[in-house]
């Protein structure tokens, strides 16, 4: 009888590496592993005291499929079927954007505007997986959200979140393009958005997994800022007189978004870095405000 050859956990990686360098992976080691560990249900140093450790038929064959996929450029959160964001994982599917860790920046930003003015109704804008409201919510037990998309699928999985970390009692979902289905009469403390931002010429030129992610949550219209110009001009009625505007943005958006809040009346802005030190995240409210007064400890 033939003898099959033996693939222990140092071959696997090494062939796999290679494959996806060959298939332009940008992280092809790093992909290969937590692949693996996905597999074996282990944290990657165990991979460093289990090299030579021999693979299980099935493991093989589950592990060759998550390769087939990611060779394809799939995002590995959709592989996975989950993405770590804050201190949670997040269910994600081909339905929602992946979470970025740059958003956890704005969530932690707007948590810190909510606790220190006591901001009880707080609205999501695109909410996808519904990693910023539902983190909002579990840093936030006064408050109370409501999150809308206009994907029914998108808010199944954002549902889904907030039942598994246990908001779903305090979050409304809501199906609408924007405000478009929201009660008459509401209004919000704060509104936080991470809106569609990229060029729509510009996302052929995204990497090629990005490019799998949802395009509806990606095309900003011909200059990236359709989403923001419609929000703003939202704010007028739906966030209240002393309330908080929130927003990540795209690379160089940051100053024309604040110059569009300033134009519809909320002229004290602030703007945030990401962890690469990109202009990331853009606060605005009106003079006056405990928002106002606090906008240099909000972006700190």
């Amino acid at each position: 009888m033939e003898n099959k050859p033996l693939w222990t956990i140092t071959g696997v990686l090494e062939w796999t590496k290679q494959y996806f360098a060959n298939k332009g992976i940008e992280n092809p080691r790093l992909d290969a592993e937590i692949l693996l560990c996905a597999v074996l249900k282990c944290e990657r140093i165990n991979l460093y005291v289990r090299f030579d450790q021999p693979l299980e038929d099935e493991e093989l064959a589950l592990y060759r499929g998550y390769v087939a996929r990611r060779a394809n450029q799939e995002p590995l959160a959709y592989i996975l079927g989950e993405k770590a964001f804050m201190k949670h994982s997040f269910k994600v599917t081909p339905a929602v954007l992946v979470p970025r860790p740059e958003t956890e920046l704005l969530v932690e930003s707007v948590a810190k505007a909510a606790a220190g003015s006591g901001a009880a109704a707080l609205l999501d804008i695109g909410t996808g997986s519904g990693a910023i409201i539902v983190s909002l919510l579990d840093l936030l037990p006064q408050a109370l959200g409501t999150a809308v998309d206009i994907s029914a699928a998108a808010l199944q999985v954002a549902g889904e979140n907030a039942a598994a970390i246990g908001v779903a009692e305090r979050l409304t979902l809501l199906e609408s393009d924007l405000f478009s289905k929201l009660p008459a009469g509401q209004s919000f403390d704060i509104i936080v958005s991470n809106p569609p931002y990229i060029p729509a010429a510009d996302i052929a030129e995204l990497a090629a997994d990005v490019q799998k992610e949802p395009h509806g949550a990606l095309d900003g219209g011909t200059d990236g800022l359709d989403f923001y110009k419609r929000i703003i001009s939202g704010c007028s009625v739906w966030l209240k007189p002393d309330g908080l505007l929130a927003f990540e943005v795209g690379i160089h958006q940051a100053q024309e978004v604040c110059a569009l809040c300033r134009e519809a009346g909320l002229t004290a802005t602030a703007v945030r870095n990401d962890y690469a030190a990109i202009e990331r995240m853009v606060f605005a409210t009106r003079e006056g405000t405990y928002y106002a007064n606090h906008l240099l400890e909000i972006t700190s």
